[in-house]
């Protein structure tokens, strides 16, 4: 584990203070009985003589084309550009969606129960034994798993990958294996992975998931290797055409071994995968309205507003339409970097804030589109409401003296602007918090004691954000904060946010249905605050939020979870580290009507690319086929 472990132990000794909660997690998961599925509290919706998920279907054809530009992407993947096809390290610029080349022990991101907020269920494994002590897993995989060529997937394939991951892995992999001690092919279809009993009984959940690596092939290529060579992989998928940094496309495997399990049944319709790459997002967008990518997720709202009138759509060629959005906690925010000394006190970053007038900026830049965000944990039960709760005060009571005094009044909200774009009484009040952490004004700037300028750079690759950002550094100028922002390429913003080096930076996330402690642990641990490719960017290091943390991975039901969920957003926003910024209740999509599709989607998840299908005949009626 390479995290830094400063404040680890005073975390540790904080985890200590709070009220453990009782165990086992897996208290409807049987100890030494084989099982088909695991979920946080024992709920499982499919039993083990499932045919298939109900929200595919099974009947869906095999065939055609799905072009899109991708609206998510996980470990080091990067939307505008790829240089590497190693997406599992922390370095690098990969495509999105090469995880659905590899295979997962159980149900992985693509296909995970997405109709249930925290089940996974058997893929490469056929089953799972709980050990009595609940620190281990053993896994019983199928005979017949097969990589791409041919050769058997086993047991000695998945220890390999596990201790690669928990040494030179990304961060969101290395993170969950942090006490992992040890992974053993026990023959060669058994898999037992031990947990050192410091962990979350969870973490399983987040580590199950994971991709399954060839050790032939990693013995014979680098696993740290960022080159272009299509790794093997054992999924329904793998890389097929390819132009660096411009086009990817991914084969659907004819004879992938897995096709017909229950789990993949009724998905992965597409004989072919297209990702085109795009430097910035109006570049995509002509590219839609031309037809040569299929699909495409709308985020800028004036676009939506207004330049979604192109003929293929009033032709009727082309369906707009919005699409419910997940029940999963979410966040958008800008992350302040408190490596920087001169936001490491709570009163600059709490001005800085007061300078973003949200209000005008959805009524004149938004369409009313947007809402404000208040937490990390955005549309979910996660996010605290009012004063704490006597649950919660159980939490933070004992931290009190390592928490703001705010957190134990009502849940800190964001301010609230009069509309004007530039609301006097909020500027007045964020120039007297500055004042009050040391700068002064000196002409037209603010100065430290020292005479340094207050400067401070909003850094991102794409300049659609400019518009919104613009008016926001404007009022930073106009209490005297040498503001500015940088629009960089791709690759350098991927290499720039991997290495903290920036001011301020946006990032969206989504959490799982049910957040896992080792989830948290990657965007506001200590642990990850110095660790290269993190998601916490901030680089919050703070011992009570990681005991916090540590509580919602004790947590035995799900009322408890919410409890120590709660606690932990109320501390999160009174750090004022991240600045919430704005969310939409919905997916506004548009796309080429060629496709197939089951409805309702389904409430955890919308991986269209892996749930539809091309349909021929729609395909014909438009000129597409």
């Amino acid at each position: 584990m390479r995290a830094s472990r400063r404040d680890f132990l005073a975390g540790a000794g904080a985890t200590l203070a709070i009220p453990l909660l009782p165990r086992p997690i897996f208290a409807a998961s049987p100890t030494g009985t084989p099982l088909h599925g695991l979920s946080a509290f024992g709920d499982l919706k499919y039993p083990a003589d499932f045919k298939h998920f109900d929200y595919v279907n099974p009947d869906a054809p095999k065939g055609g084309l799905f072009s899109f530009s991708v609206p998510n992407w996980l470990y080091n993947q990067n939307p505008q550009t790829f240089n590497t096809l190693n997406s599992f390290v922390a370095r690098g610029d990969a495509p999105p969606r090469m995880e659905m080349c590899f295979d997962s022990l159980m149900t992985n991101k693509s296909t995970t129960a997405l109709d249930e907020p925290d089940a996974v269920y058997g893929l490469l494994a056929e089953s799972v034994i709980i050990s009595a002590d609940r620190n281990s897993f053993e896994f019983l995989l199928r005979s017949e798993a097969r990589f791409h060529d041919g050769s058997p997937l086993t047991a000695e394939d998945a220890a390999f990958t596990y201790k690669l991951f928990k040494e030179d892995g990304h961060p969101s992999l290395l993170l969950v294996l942090t006490e992992m001690t040890d992974a053993v092919a026990l023959d060669r279809h058994r898999l037992r992975l031990s947990f050192s009993g410091k962990h979350s009984e969870r973490t399983i959940l987040d580590a199950v998931i994971f991709p399954i690596l060839s050790k032939a092939y990693y013995t014979e290529n680098s696993f740290k290797s960022g080159d272009l060579k299509p790794p093997l992989g054992s999924g329904p998928y793998k890389v097929g055409r390819i132009s660096p940094g411009q086009i990817i496309e991914y084969e659907r495997v004819a004879d992938y071994w897995g096709k017909d399990l229950p789990v993949n049944r009724g998905a992965y319709n597409f004989d072919r995968i297209r990702i085109d790459f795009y430097l910035n997002r109006q570049a995509g967008f002509e590219a839609f309205k031309k037809g040569d990518v299929l699909y495409r997720q709308e985020f800028t709202a004036r676009v939506w507003a207004t330049d979604y009138n192109f003929p293929a759509l009033t032709q009727g060629r082309v369906v707009r339409r919005e699409f419910p959005g997940e029940k999963r906690p979410s966040m958008q925010a800008v992350a302040i970097n408190l490596r920087r000394e001169r936001f490491q006190d709570v009163r600059v970053r709490q001005a800085i804030n007061m300078c973003f007038d949200f209000h005008w900026t959805k009524r004149n830049l938004f369409y009313d589109s947007y809402e404000r965000s208040q937490s990390s944990f955005e549309r979910s039960d996660y996010k605290a409401e009012g004063i704490p709760s006597t649950q919660e005060l159980a939490l933070l009571e004992p931290l009190r003296q390592q928490l703001p005094p705010e957190v134990f009044g009502e849940a800190v909200m964001q301010p609230i602007s009069n509309a004007s774009g530039r609301d006097r009484k909020l500027l007045g009040a964020a120039a007297k918090l500055l004042a009050e952490a040391g700068w002064k004004r000196d002409g037209d700037v603010l100065v430290n004691a020292g005479g340094e300028r207050f400067a401070l750079e909003f850094l991102d690759d794409d300049d659609s954000l400019l518009r919104t950002i613009a008016p926001w550094i404007e009022n930073l100028k106009a209490i005297g904060v040498d503001a500015s922002m940088r629009i960089i390429d791709a690759a350098q913003m991927q290499a720039r946010q991997a290495d903290f080096d920036f001011d301020l930076v946006m990032m969206a996330l989504s959490w799982d249905a049910t957040p896992t402690e080792d989830g948290l642990a990657t965007a506001f641990h200590s642990r990850a605050a110095k660790l290269t490719g993190s998601r916490n960017l901030p680089g919050t290091a703070d011992p009570a939020v990681d005991a916090l943390i540590a509580a919602v991975g004790r947590a035995a039901d799900r009322q408890s979870h919410v409890i120590a969920m709660r606690a932990l957003d109320r501390v999160l926003r009174a750090r004022r580290d991240w600045i919430p910024c704005w969310y939409s209740a919905n997916h506004r999509a548009a796309f080429w009507d060629v496709f197939g599709f089951k409805e309702p989607k389904p409430d955890y998840g919308f991986p269209v690319e892996a749930m539809w299908w091309f349909d021929k005949d729609k395909a014909a009626a438009i000129g597409k086929a």
